[in-house]
């Protein structure tokens, strides 16, 4: 075997293994938002132990916001499972429900942030409040950039109907749609264990 033969088959091995720049841009960003997360919740826990901690009640409302944001990914994944059976219609009334339920959700937020305030507790004070707030906060910032895509993957379906191209970008919109609810439970389990 030559050199040539030998380069043409590292080649095709390694081509095996490439991974497409946009999923690969996508995997990067969602890792940077993890270790950022990652990062703030170690910040919380060494914080709380300097003993100026104020204990507060978690507003309830963070249980229905878990269960609308798992929801929402469910009718995520039908709107996809359904864009691949080329069923424009059951994907439409899926990802409309996804949209939905994400519009449940800010709202959701939105009054936990209401219910902190009208219990005297503020960003800008003791540092379990301030937490509270950043994690809903960028959390918040994240998903609205998802229902932002979300919106656009739509409109795009409504224009050019289903192809393998659209398939590839719901793909992608999934993958972050997922992302963003395995992150939020995440934050709400860490909240209940160690608030």
């Amino acid at each position: 075997m030559n050199l040539f033969d030998e380069l043409v088959i590292y080649n095709k091995k390694r081509s095996t293994f490439s991974v497409n720049p946009y999923k690969f841009a996508l995997w990067l960003f969602m890792g940077t938002i993890v270790m950022m997360f990652v990062a703030l919740t170690s910040a919380y826990i060494v914080k709380q132990s300097y003993g100026d901690w104020l204990n507060f009640k978690l507003p309830n409302i963070l249980w229905l916001n878990s269960l609308v944001i798992i929801i929402g990914s469910i009718t995520m994944h039908l709107a996809y499972f359904f864009s691949k059976k080329k069923n424009i219609k059951l994907f439409n009334l899926f990802i409309f429900l996804t949209f939905l339920f994400s519009i449940i959700f800010l709202f959701g937020q939105y009054e936990v942030w209401k219910y902190l305030i009208g219990n005297d507790i503020y960003f800008v004070g003791n540092p379990s409040g301030s937490f509270l707030y950043i994690f809903i906060g960028l959390h918040g910032v994240h998903f609205l950039s998802g229902i932002i895509i979300l919106t656009f993957i739509w409109f795009l379906v409504l224009k050019n109907g289903i192809n393998k191209k659209v398939i590839f970008k719901i793909q992608m919109c999934i993958t972050y749609w997922h992302f963003l609810g395995g992150l939020w439970l995440y934050l709400f389990f860490f909240l209940i264990i160690n608030h």
